[in-house]
């Protein structure tokens, strides 16, 4: 039971020395969970109410299901785009507050709908369906397509669009015609430049709540209300309602999609981050327990009026440096969330709303990875390529058709190694021992009669035709080869069509007078050919263990295996 659920084993295993660790972390991340969870709410086109709901479900829910024991999970930069995406259509931008509530809710119970059943059927693995250049590229693009859309609600006026070109369009057609509220780009550039400054120089204070704190001084003092600045207002009182979202049958197809995409999204991110901190302890990352995890905190979240949620890279690491032992410090941040609401709902009534969108700029900035872009440009153009494509899908056509377009080129370009995998020939080179890489080695000598190929794959169906074609242009090179080895130390598997290729390879050289031989492959060898142990039902591998062709031809297995009449 208790490896089942890791919230028993923790209370199990737990020691009193960590609560007051926890106890101290939990009440720095309160403050850093309240602003920003009202922020991302507005990031997904709801009321800031809902993020404050939704952190104190999800921080329970992971508490019991998850199993990192400092991962803090809450409304997310990355998914807040996502989440608008996917409910904007479906209540139009002058929807009810309510039905997107609704819509953002069960969202979130799909998310987790996906998330555990996945867990339990071991499924973890799908994370790695997102590349590194892929996640790079989308995340940039995520940034650019955030900043954009906060800019008029730092400015003091809003757009009402659901693409980067009509943000930009309206942007641009507010600040010409003077919509600009100059108190509020004032509060708001300076909420940006606490936090901003604050992360790059003085990152032990936490920037995001000197903002807040200065931002509420500020409109106090001044009456930033009556110079047009808009104000968050007083918040619910009380604790958040359980509740069955209302949503009809007709919207489930457009959410099941974006919850698909969200699913992904958290868990890639999750995983990633988990492994980044776990790192650091020596603890291992459960990748498919991560997903009953956050399936659970998702859950929870949506039947409490709220929307979907993920890891947070920086609030994770405001915990640890807190001296976060335990989840009960994620416990004790919602706790504190709750009192506050019961309490004093009126806290942050007077926090203006160009300082939210501050909050969410500033974790645009931290989603950006313009270094990363450089990198893969110096390093390896093709994969500068895979990232720039999601990138321009998410600015050019949406958040949802660019992640797709990200999970699509990561399984393509998984695909694309398969079918064209790297292969090379091997010669001698002066004063090295054995055979090497022509490309490495430009000056290598051929040794007359006999060409070495090395491909670096699996050979099966996809790959087949493409290592036939190679070996026939070697056989027709001039001068032509008496031998043409295969050093197979790559070639791990190889299934039937691939098998049923190589003996029509084997047939066809043998009569042109030229014998094909693998050399060094997998398996263990035995026998006077060094043949390999072969299943005799298994065609592919019996075929490797005995002479081709009309028998000019010798395939000889082993890893050390020498060549006749070589």
């Amino acid at each position: 039971m208790l490896t089942r659920v890791p919230g028993l084993r923790t209370i199990a295993t737990y020691r009193r020395s960590w609560l007051i660790k926890d106890l101290v972390a939990g009440v720095v991340l309160t403050a850093i969970l309240v602003p920003q969870g009202m922020a991302y709410a507005e990031l997904a086109g709801l009321p800031p109410i809902t993020g404050l709901y939704t952190s104190v479900l999800c921080l329970a829910g992971y508490a019991v299901m998850g199993p990192s024991r400092i991962l803090v999970l809450g409304p997310d930069s990355s998914l807040g785009p996502m989440i608008a995406a996917t409910i904007f259509p479906l209540i139009g931008a002058n929807g009810s507050p309510t039905r997107a509530v609704a819509l953002a809710s069960m969202l979130a119970i799909l998310v987790g709908a996906i998330m555990i059943p996945s867990g339990v059927a071991r499924l973890g693995f799908v994370a790695d369906l997102l590349s590194k250049p892929t996640q790079i590229g989308y995340m940039t693009g995520l940034a650019l397509t955030i900043l954009v859309g906060q800019l008029p609600k730092l400015l003091g006026f809003s757009v009402h669009s659901d693409t980067l070109i009509g943000d930009i369009t309206g942007f641009v057609k507010g600040l010409t015609s003077g919509e600009t509220v100059v108190a509020a780009l004032g509060v708001g550039l300076f909420g940006l430049a606490v936090i901003l400054v604050s992360q790059r120089w003085i990152p032990i204070v936490p920037g995001v709540l000197v903002a807040v704190v200065l931002s509420i001084c500020a409109a106090v003092a001044l009456d930033l209300a009556d110079h047009g600045v808009s104000l968050v207002g007083t918040l619910p009182k009380g604790l958040p309602p359980f509740t069955i979202p209302n949503v009809s049958a007709s919207d489930f197809g457009v959410l099941v999609t974006g919850a698909l995409g969200i699913a992904l999204v958290a868990l890639t991110d999750t995983i990633s981050t988990s492994s980044a901190f776990a790192a650091r302890s020596g603890d291992q990352v459960q990748a498919n327990q991560e997903m009953i995890g956050i399936g659970t905190a998702n859950i929870a979240a949506g039947l409490f009026q709220g929307f979907p949620v993920s890891t947070s890279g920086s609030r994770t690491a405001v915990a640890e440096q807190s001296g976060a032992k335990t989840q009960v410090s994620g416990l004790v941040g919602a706790a504190f969330i709750l009192l506050m609401l019961v309490a004093v709902p009126g806290l942050f009534r007077n926090l203006p709303q160009p300082t939210l969108a501050a909050v969410v700029m500033a974790a645009a900035f931290s989603l950006a990875d313009i270094s990363g872009m450089k990198r893969l440009w110096s390093v390896r153009r093709t994969e500068f390529a895979l990232a720039i494509a999601p990138f321009l899908g998410v600015a050019l056509l949406g958040v949802l058709p660019g992640i797709g377009i990200a999970v699509g080129l990561s399984i393509l370009n998984v695909f694309r190694r398969a079918w064209w995998p790297y292969s090379t020939s091997l010669r001698q080179a002066d004063g090295l021992p054995g055979y090497h890489d022509v490309r490495s080695y430009p000056d290598a000598s051929e040794i007359d009669g006999l060409a070495i190929l090395r491909f670096d794959a699996p050979l099966f169906f996809a790959n087949s035709r493409a290592f036939h074609q190679q070996v026939q242009t070697i056989a027709s090179s001039d001068p032509r080869p008496r031998w043409i080895v295969v050093s197979a130390e790559p070639i791990t598997d190889v299934d039937t069509t691939a098998a049923d290729m190589l003996e029509e390879l084997d047939q066809a050289l043998n009569s042109e007078g030229i014998s094909l031989v693998f050399r060094r492959n997998k398996g263990p060898s035995e026998g006077e050919d060094r043949t390999l142990r072969a299943d005799p039902d298994d065609r592919s591998h019996a075929l490797l263990s005995n002479p081709g062709g009309s028998g000019r031809g010798t395939w000889i297995a082993g890893r050390e295996g020498s060549f006749k009449g070589v």
